[in-house]
């Protein structure tokens, strides 16, 4: 008899944290879910709000607002708790003010025994994944940042929107830096069974520049959501919804993710967007892909800016 039961647990109830864990509930993927949030009130509404609807979820889940004791036996803690940038202030300000809130998140999540995986969604997420890393003390393997998964779906939905085909049989993969630096790679861009090259040749009006426009809809998408909505949160909620599924049904998924470089792509000592193979015990290899030297520098300026901007707070990481 099954006496072990799923356990996610959420901290952070914010646009992001309570779409994702509205995902979760639609698609059945947990059995039990707990908000953690710094307002506990606002944790309490939401838990009140999701339960109400589980009569029409696809299967048994049970919802409550928590503490981090109750992540003393989650598989799974998923951070989505951060300061938002401000007016007037610096992504270095950002980073400073999200690493102090992390370090106190993570203390009291390990304080309760958590031995499980952490999933994080906190921006900028792949310092912060580091960070987290750091702090937590679990191995690589348990500690995974949502990376460029978003960046991916939105390059594959862009590509699909193109070539008119179903955006589920694109495969392509956007990796470096959730951010300014991200990098798509053509070079491994296949629609269907046609690699790129072939699939422009199906038509006399599709161009190769083309591409560098579907790019910049890419990087740029989330300046135009907050533009236009304030915040972008239903893309990033699914995204860490298809990571938790495949962590909790042990899938073997490849999903670019956030994680640490040993070497791979020619970097090390690093957390970074990069094709991965995730299943219940994690991070179980790094799908390194064979990419142009064109790419390559790309990948390497997306490194670089990165741990420039980690730099001045690598002190609080000790």
């Amino acid at each position: 008899m099954k006496n072990k039961v799923n356990r996610v647990v959420l901290v952070g109830t914010g646009f992001v944290g309570s779409s994702y864990a509205f995902a979760l509930l639609n698609q059945g993927i947990t059995e039990e879910l707990v908000l953690v949030d710094v307002n506990n009130e606002k944790a309490e509404g939401e838990a009140i709000d999701m339960s109400h609807g589980l009569p029409f979820a696809p299967s048994k889940t049970k919802v409550w607002s928590g503490t981090y004791a109750d992540c003393s036996s989650a598989d799974i803690v998923v951070l989505t708790a951060g300061a938002n940038q401000k007016p007037g202030e610096t992504r270095l300000d950002l980073v400073a003010k999200n690493t102090a809130i992390m370090k106190s998140i993570v203390g009291e999540i390990m304080a309760s025994g958590f031995d499980g995986i952490f999933l994080v969604a906190a921006n900028p997420v792949d310092i912060l994944t580091y960070a987290c890393w750091k702090f937590s003390g679990l191995p690589k393997e348990r500690v995974i940042g949502s990376g460029t998964i978003l960046d991916t779906a939105r390059f594959r939905y862009e590509l699909g929107e193109y070539f008119n085909v179903d955006t589920r049989n694109v495969h392509a993969y956007i990796i470096g830096e959730h951010g300014d630096t991200e990098l798509p790679v053509y070079s491994h861009v296949n629609i269907g069974a046609k690699p790129l090259a072939k699939a422009l040749e199906t038509k006399a009006d599709y161009k190769l520049e083309d591409l560098d426009e579907i790019f910049v809809n890419v990087r740029d998408a989330a300046y135009k959501i907050i533009d236009r909505k304030g915040a972008t949160y239903y893309g990033i909620a699914m995204g860490l919804a298809r990571i938790t599924k495949a962590i909790l049904q042990d899938e073997n998924s490849i999903l670019t993710v956030s994680t640490l470089l040993e070497g791979q792509y020619g970097q090390e000592d690093i957390y970074i967007g990069v094709p991965c193979v995730v299943n219940r015990d994690g991070i179980r290899e790094i799908v390194e892909l064979d990419i142009n030297a064109e790419e390559q520098a790309k990948f390497d300026n997306s490194v670089k800016v990165l741990k420039e901007t980690m730099a001045p707070v690598l002190e609080t990481l000790k």
